[in-house]
C-alpha cells in the first residue's frame, strides 16, 4: 500500500494537469483526526513535494514521515489531490519532489 502512494499522487497530478479546465467536484474526505486535516491543510505545495520524495527514498518509514508531519495516509493523499487540483500548485509540488529525490 505504501507503495502505492507516491506513483498514485504523480497519477492525480497528471490527470488533473490534463484537466485543468474542466470543472469537477471533489468530495471531502471524512476524517477522523481534526487536527491531521489541519495539518494537512496548512503544508504548502512544497512541503508535500519534499514529503512525497523522503516516502520514496524510504518507503518503510512512509508512516514515521507523515506522522512527523502531523498526516497519515489518507490525510496525506487527501492533500496531494487538493493540490492536484490547481495547476500552479501542482507544478509547484512536482517541482519539490524533483529536487528532494
Amino acid at each position: 500500500m505504501k507503495r502505492l502512494l507516491i506513483p498514485s499522487a504523480i497519477v492525480i497530478l497528471v490527470l488533473a494537469a490534463g484537466c485543468r479546465n474542466n470543472s469537477s467536484s471533489t468530495a471531502a474526505s471524512s476524517d477522523n483526526n481534526g487536527a491531521t486535516s489541519v495539518a494537512a491543510s496548512s503544508l504548502s505545495p512544497e512541503d508535500l513535494g519534499s514529503i512525497g520524495a523522503q516516502i520514496k527514498k524510504t518507503p518503510n518509514d512512509a508512516d514515521k514521515i507523515l506522522a512527523d508531519h502531523g498526516l497519515n495516509e489518507q490525510s496525506f493523499a487527501a492533500a496531494v489531490r487538493k493540490v492536484s487540483e490547481n495547476p500552479a500548485d501542482a507544478k509547484r509540488y512536482a517541482a519539490a519532489y524533483k529536487r528532494a529525490t
